[in-house]
């Protein structure tokens, strides 16, 4: 068994097929632990630490920062017997027979460097990969590529040399089936950039993101002179690549604008009585240490107002609706990469503090770009919070295979007829988007009264509900 040992980028248990390095947490020549954390990953649901599988000594990195890496690609190389003497340099050919880390133990499916769990769904176009495929051979110059089945050798007749044709002058090698994976040749396509003219830069010459990129701004590829005209306004534009936790995103609010039929219902809440019970927790002794905002007794609200109308706490599912006995609370939120909407697991089953408790941590790892896949799969229903940002209402759009979602807006002193009279009191807008598939209009305007009538007065209704 080779002493040196190549790790391939995993699949995460989430069947996607591509991450970038946000960061290495080692270099070449550290000598590392087992399970120790080596490289921070993004990947299109949210940015993870992968941990070594073996302890050793770093002797290569197969990827710089910054770099989108396709699952299996082998990211790190690692000495397993640093005390035995100098390490031969990893070879292309070693690569291409890694030794991957589920084979040096047993690796749970879902864990990281472990296969998929069945159950997990992927996105569509999407999957796994099989760790039995293999790469078609590259073809050469007259000779076509190996077949995918061993037959049985034939001895062609002997047939003369033939010169090939000289190719004319600034001719690429178009004739030739370029090495490159389904994704490079699908960016490629969409640049407009002819794998043909490319020499490879990645194992076995094959040609990376990275070659066509490069041709696409100025590289190898050849690149039309821009315009006069484009060129001031190229100088005052930015291009953002769309990516990681912003590309998935897109996809999944697309995919549900298009798909769910949404209807948003408005309510005006006085929020006075709630914000008196807040300052009321903050000096309650066992309170003094707990981050309280308006935001908990709304999670608090939802999650009573769902009791009261399970049905919407559900999915549409074609030929039925699945309603939800559990309700698996998402919070959306705003991190330098993008929104993602973690979410608290079985919600409805908190106290008052064990949901404080839940959305304080939530936030935080949020915030620090850590929120693990699984704390963003399997919401059930969602809170979007745009008060914070000073906004007063929005007609949110549904997270895939919810039914509703609540937008919360900011809490401003106005002028509210109150017992009669004029005063200023706190109000603030909800806004309620849902899937008329399964919520009618009657059952979404009662729910949203409900959860507003809890807001108007917490108290009373806690004990009236419960």
């Amino acid at each position: 068994m080779s002493r040196i040992k190549h790790f391939n980028l995993p699949d995460l248990g989430e069947g996607l097929v591509e991450g970038e390095i946000i960061k290495w947490l080692v270099q070449v020549g550290d000598e590392i632990e087992l399970n120790q954390p080596i490289v921070e990953v993004e990947t299109a649901k949210a940015a993870v630490e992968i941990p070594a599988k073996w302890g050793g000594k770093v002797v290569q990195i197969h990827y710089p920062e910054g770099t989108t890496v396709e699952v299996g690609n082998p990211i790190i190389s690692i000495d397993t017997d640093p005390a035995a003497g100098e390490a031969p340099e990893p070879s292309a050919a070693s690569l291409a027979a890694v030794e991957v880390a589920p084979a040096e133990g047993s690796v749970e499916p879902g864990l990281i460097g472990g296969p998929a769990p069945k159950a997990n769904a992927v996105l569509v176009g999407y999957g796994p990969k099989t760790p039995s495929a293999k790469r078609r051979p590259r073809k050469t110059d007259g000779a076509p590529a190996a077949a995918a089945a061993p037959v049985a050798p034939v001895v062609p007749a002997p047939a003369p040399p033939v010169e090939p044709p000289a190719p004319a002058p600034g001719a690429g090698r178009s004739d030739q089936v370029a090495l490159a994976k389904p994704p490079v040749r699908k960016l490629a396509k969409d640049l407009g950039v002819d794998l043909g003219t490319l020499v490879g830069s990645g194992p076995q010459g094959s040609i990376t993101r990275d070659d066509v990129l490069a041709a696409q701004n100025g590289g190898a590829a050849p690149v039309a002179a821009p315009s006069v005209a484009a060129v001031p306004a190229g100088a005052r534009e930015q291009r953002i690549p769309v990516k990681g936790v912003r590309k998935l995103t897109a996809e999944n609010m697309v995919a549900s604008a298009f798909t769910a039929p949404h209807v948003t219902v408005f309510l005006t809440v006085d929020m006075t009585r709630t914000m008196q019970a807040i300052d009321r927790l903050r000096v309650l002794p066992d309170w003094r240490e707990v981050r309280i905002s308006p935001l908990l007794l709304l999670a608090k609200a939802v999650l009573l107002a769902a009791k009261r109308h399970p049905m919407v706490n559900s999915t549409w599912a074609g030929d039925e609706i699945i309603v939800k006995d559990y309700v698996n609370l998402g919070i959306a939120a705003a991190t330098e990469r993008g929104l993602i909407v973690p979410n608290i697991k079985d919600a409805d089953r908190l106290s008052l503090r064990g949901l404080a408790d839940a959305l304080t941590a939530l936030v935080q790892t949020a915030k620090s770009g850590k929120t693990p896949p699984a704390d963003m799969s399997g919401g059930t229903l969602t809170i979007t919070n745009v008060g914070v940002f000073g906004v007063d209402a929005g007609t949110p759009i549904l997270p895939p295979g919810e039914s509703a979602i609540i937008a919360f807006g900011a809490v401003r002193e106005m002028p509210w007829v109150h017992e009669g009279q004029i005063q200023i009191r706190q109000v603030t807008q909800l806004a309620m988007s849902f899937d008329h598939r399964i919520i009618d209009g009657e059952l979404g305007a009662k729910y949203l009264r409900d959860v507003g009538a809890f807001l108007s007065d917490p108290e009373a209704t806690l004990l009236a509900w419960t």
